[in-house]
């Protein structure tokens, strides 16, 4: 796996167990079944993501690769974890914060025609 996807997957799983351990009784740093299958399933979708080591942080991917119902539980996670990324893994926020605002985004995909 590449650094840019790496760093999405630390950044992710970081969020997850955050939210986990907040809103389940999972244990310290552990995962719910539920979190676990949401973890394996965002860790896929970095893995193959359409951009390759190009990815782009996702919330400004023009691609959007989760399942609606995939989609609305990480939406849920980042809205909790998010503004607590700061003070609890200022590192991975600020390289977060870096790639969001400085990364160029590769061009949108090419539309394939139907017939």
């Amino acid at each position: 796996m590449a650094f840019s996807r790496k760093l999405e997957m630390q950044t992710v799983q970081k969020m997850i167990t955050m939210y986990c351990n907040h809103m389940h009784v999972a244990g310290k740093d552990q995962l719910c079944p539920e979190c676990r299958e949401l973890l394996d399933y965002a860790g896929q979708r970095i893995d193959r993501c359409f951009y390759g080591d190009d990815k782009p942080v996702c919330s400004k991917c023009t691609v959007h690769c989760f399942k609606p119902e995939m989609r609305e539980r990480i939406k849920t996670v980042m809205q909790y974890s998010g503004p607590r990324m700061m003070v609890n893994s200022p590192i991975l926020s600020l390289r977060y914060m870096y790639r969001k605002a400085f990364k160029s985004n590769p061009p949108a995909p090419a539309k394939k025609n139907k017939k």
